[in-house]
This record gives C-alpha cells, sequence and structure tokens, in this order.
C-alpha cells in the first residue's frame, strides 16, 4: 500500500495513495470521521470506500487529519481540517494533471468537511456523502450547493438521527441545476456494521459510475 507524506498548512500529512495507470483517470479524495472520536484513514468505511473508488477506475488519496497518526498538527474544530482537505486536493491534483473529473467522498465528520470543500473547490464534480452528522453541524454553507452528489444514511443511525439527514436533503432539493440522490439503507447504523457495508459499496458504485457516463453535472 502506497504510504505517502505530503506538505499540509500545520505540517506533514499521511495519506495512501493508489495511483491508476491510465493518466486521464479521475480523481477522489476520501475524508475519515471525528480525529477525537477515533476516525482515521483507516476506518472502516473509509478503507472500504477508497478501495471502492479505485475499482471504479478512480486513483484515490486518503488521508489523517492533523493531530492524527503522522500527520502533524493537531486538531482544530474543523477549520484547520478543511485546510488539510484542500492540501490533499491540491497533492493530488498535482500528480494528476490531466484528470477528467474530481470526486469528493465523506464518512461522517469527512462528509462535513468534504461538502464545505465543495463549496471551495469548482473542479469537484461529484461527491459521496456517508452519515453526514446533520443534527451536530451546520450545513447551511450549502447556498447554493455547487454539484450533484449522493448522500447515503441508515435508518437505525442513533449518531446523527436521519431525521435530521432528511431535513438536510429537502433543504438541498429545492435547490436548481443540481440532482441529490438520497438513500436511506434500511436497518443500518452509523457505521453500516455489516451486512449493511455491501449495500453502501454497491449503491455508491452505481450512482458514481452512472455520473462517469453523464455530460451534466
Amino acid at each position: 500500500m502506497p504510504e505517502v507524506i505530503f506538505p499540509g498548512p500545520e505540517g506533514r500529512l499521511e495519506g495512501r495513495y493508489h495511483p491508476q495507470k491510465q493518466k486521464d483517470a479521475p480523481i477522489a479524495i476520501i475524508l475519515h470521521p471525528h480525529p477525537q472520536f477515533g476516525g482515521t484513514m483507516n476506518n472502516r468505511v473509509v478503507y472500504n470506500l477508497h478501495y471502492k473508488f479505485f475499482d471504479m477506475g478512480f486513483t484515490v488519496l486518503r488521508f489523517n487529519f492533523r493531530g492524527v497518526g503522522r500527520s502533524q498538527g493537531e486538531y482544530d474544530q474543523g477549520v484547520g481540517e478543511l485546510s488539510d482537505a484542500a492540501s490533499a486536493l491540491d497533492y493530488l491534483q498535482s500528480m494528476n494533471p490531466n484528470a477528467k473529473h474530481c470526486w469528493v467522498a465523506g464518512f461522517s465528520f469527512g462528509a462535513w468537511i468534504g461538502m464545505q470543500l465543495l463549496m471551495r473547490r469548482p473542479e469537484i464534480t461529484g461527491f459521496v456523502s456517508v452519515s453526514p452528522p446533520a443534527n451536530m453541524y451546520d450545513f447551511s454553507f450549502l447556498a447554493p450547493c455547487p454539484s450533484s452528489g449522493l448522500i447515503i444514511n441508515g435508518t437505525n443511525d442513533r449518531v446523527a438521527p436521519p431525521a435530521d439527514t432528511v431535513t438536510l436533503v429537502d433543504k438541498l432539493h429545492e435547490q436548481k441545476g443540481i440532482t441529490i440522490t438520497h438513500q436511506q439503507v434500511e436497518g443500518a447504523g452509523h457505521f453500516f456494521e455489516d451486512p449493511h457495508m455491501d449495500t453502501l459499496l454497491g449503491s455508491t458504485d452505481e450512482y458514481v459510475r452512472r455520473r462517469l457516463t453523464e455530460t451534466s453535472r
């Protein structure tokens, strides 16, 4: 597994990087859950999403936010973590200047960071947000949400209750020019424990492959 160290705003960031052989392969970064609750780039959802995107033909980078693993710095309430994600995307783009598509996927806290990154980076063409914690964080910055994406959560999520996710999705549905696809996985908890992981990965695969064949945002 190719380990990489790349520069972040507060020092080095540690990541795992999987390039495709094709120079114009699409690129994706995968963002992990909350650093203060044990979230790392080796979280099971993040790890599986990483390999799912690689299997779909993406060059993929996942990394540890500041203060996690061998990444330097310390937790910064999401502000610094957003800067870390921007640095990760810079690094990925510098290695893949010919990529035709750029995606971001995030789980829980990582979904919140990923959707903020969307607002900063117009080159992001799609997103996957898994279990976005709409009860804990304000997502009103998505006005307007700049690109279409998939939001997926479990009906038994006790960390980020489904009702809050539905409210978020309803708000995004009112926006013109984008399409938010929402899937609720029956019986799944926040972490998509088995057998729900396969459903999460299958839905992601189906959605992303469909989007890659379409020309619209």
